[in-house]
């Protein structure tokens, strides 16, 4: 995959779209608030009132800031042991298109579909940290 812009700056590009795609789901919940009568004076109270794709919306909200927590430090390994390439561009694309696709598949409640986006948004993590180590050297390190 060849984009326009040098490896480095997709790799800072999707660390930030990354960020603001663990928000994506909240906007149904927003929405599933609104609609369920939300108190604004006991915000949590809510979570149990929420319509069945809202409360799968929150379950996709909290797991994609799980994800973005292994994929920012990933992204930064590659890019302290300077191996951005065309490679990690086409992993990087892959993750976001998988998170966003897990997000929906949450939220409209297709669970395979669902794990699948999770094995391969998981799977793209392991190939940045893959990347980083083989790079600096670490394979066949011994203490």
């Amino acid at each position: 995959m060849t984009l326009p812009i040098p490896p480095e700056q997709v790799l800072f590009w999707a660390v930030a779209i990354a960020a603001g795609l663990v928000y994506v789901p909240y906007i149904v919940v927003a929405y599933g608030r609104v609609t369920s009568g939300f108190d604004p004076n006991a915000p949590r109270a809510i979570f149990d009132k929420l319509p069945a794709f809202a409360q799968r919306a929150t379950w996709a909200h909290q797991n994609a800031f799980e994800s973005v927590t292994l994929f920012a430090p990933a992204v930064i390994l590659v890019l302290l042991a300077q191996a951005a390439s065309p490679y990690t561009n086409a992993v990087v694309v892959t993750y976001l298109v998988a998170r966003l696709a897990h997000s929906l598949f949450y939220i409209i409640g297709i669970a395979a579909l669902r794990g699948l986006a999770w094995i391969a948004s998981i799977a793209c993590i392991a190939s940045l940290y893959g990347t980083a180590i083989t790079k600096i050297g670490l394979i066949g390190f011994t203490l």
